[in-house]
């Protein structure tokens, strides 16, 4: 019997639309963003730049434990999610506050969270519109978009017209879950969004040793469904792409990876030195490209945006990050001294020998309050 060549798709567009100048490419492909709406995802980015910024010093200062900063990757995230209706599921990865400030995350819920304390993850509940559609954090690598084709999967069973985001790093692309996932969401044709943002480094592993692919969005093709690559340092590309994603799910047809190609300019973790492993040079060639001057200087030539607007804007931030961490800290505080209430949400029937355990810890205390009278 003769060879065949089986034909099947196997292309990756990439797409960008604003250079590092922050000028439109091609006219064509520029999005309809209403202006207060490109303002508004000016004020997030600079919000979640600058709240990234203070953690870090409040990390420094023992005031909260480790967490993964986003500069860099702030378009990657706000891109997606700005492309979304409020009653579609967000399922983030540990890394996503840009995404979750914008879907209505507090500031304090994040620092209650990095403080070790469970009740910043207690986000409003699924009804909306009071509510939010996202999950908390995950920090174990590449288990979330297991539970986000969970999610599309009983959404297309019931009918509804919501899509699932799932955000994801370059490194989890080489887990099983991952893979698990993009398979069942190709076989099922859910309404999932998968979104990696490439940012080069897997902690200390560069892109080059997570796969020998030309590019990480091409995955999606083995699973029978497309992929494309962004630059995704441009908010405009990624709002874009995900709009596309967004409608072809709503659609009918199925899921679709995007493939965000940006770079963390900071640590993986606040545990972690990131010049041990790679080069100034290198994080200074990527700083040149990164999100937030870009689009700064998109929206001055728009006449949006001015000098004294950003000055005015990052006054308001300050302010407003000060009085969320006042009150983050005046809630742990009162917060650590409910140890007991870590028993509280076990069960709906807390077993005997866990109501064993806490009325031991329970005696614990008692002594120790005791000791220091």
């Amino acid at each position: 019997m003769p060879r065949e060549v089986v034909d099947i798709p196997c292309q990756v567009d990439y797409l960008s639309i604003l250079d590092e100048d922050g000028q439109v490419i091609d006219a064509d492909l520029e999005p309809d963003i209403p202006d207060g709406r490109l303002l508004q995802l000016h004020r997030t980015m600079l919000l979640a730049r600058r709240f990234d910024e203070r953690m870090l010093q409040l990390q420094r200062q023992g005031r909260i434990g480790t967490f993964a900063p986003v500069r860099g990757q702030e378009a990657a995230q706000l891109g997606i999610v700005a492309a979304l209706r409020d009653s579609d599921w967000m399922v983030p990865s540990f890394r996503e506050q840009a995404a979750s400030l914008w879907r209505g995350q507090s500031l304090e819920s994040f620092l209650l969270v990095y403080g070790g304390f469970y009740q910043g993850n207690e986000l409003p509940g699924n009804e909306l519109p009071e509510g939010t559609r996202n999950l908390p954090v995950a920090v174990p690598v590449g288990t979330q978009p297991l539970h986000a084709v969970g999610l599309s999967y009983a959404i297309k069973y019931r009918g509804q017209d919501d899509v699932v985001v799932t955000f994801f790093g370059d490194g989890a692309t080489s887990e099983g879950d991952f893979h698990e996932a993009m398979n069942f969401a190709g076989v099922f044709q859910t309404p999932t969004i998968f979104v990696c943002q490439n940012n080069q480094w897997a902690i200390s592993v560069p892109r080059s040793r997570q796969t020998n692919s030309e590019t990480l969005a091409q995955k999606a093709l083995a699973y029978g469904f497309p992929g494309r690559q962004v630059d995704g340092n441009d908010i405009l590309a990624v709002y874009v792409a995900a709009e596309e994603a967004a409608e072809r799910a709503r659609s009918g047809d199925g899921p679709t990876m995007i493939e965000c190609v940006t770079y963390r300019l900071s640590m993986h973790t606040t545990a972690d030195d990131p010049s041990r492993y790679r080069e100034e040079e290198e994080v200074e060639e990527w700083r040149r490209r990164e999100p937030l001057p870009r689009f700064q200087a998109y929206l001055k030539q728009r006449d949006l945006l001015s000098d004294s607007d950003i000055e005015e804007t990052e006054e308001e931030i300050q302010g407003e990050i000060q009085d969320a961490i006042d009150r983050a800290e005046e809630r742990m505080e009162k917060l650590a001294n409910e140890e007991l209430s870590m028993f509280d949400h076990m069960y709906a029937e807390m077993p005997p020998y866990l109501r064993e355990q806490r009325d031991e810890l329970a005696r614990e205390l008692a002594g120790q309050e005791g000791n220091d009278a």
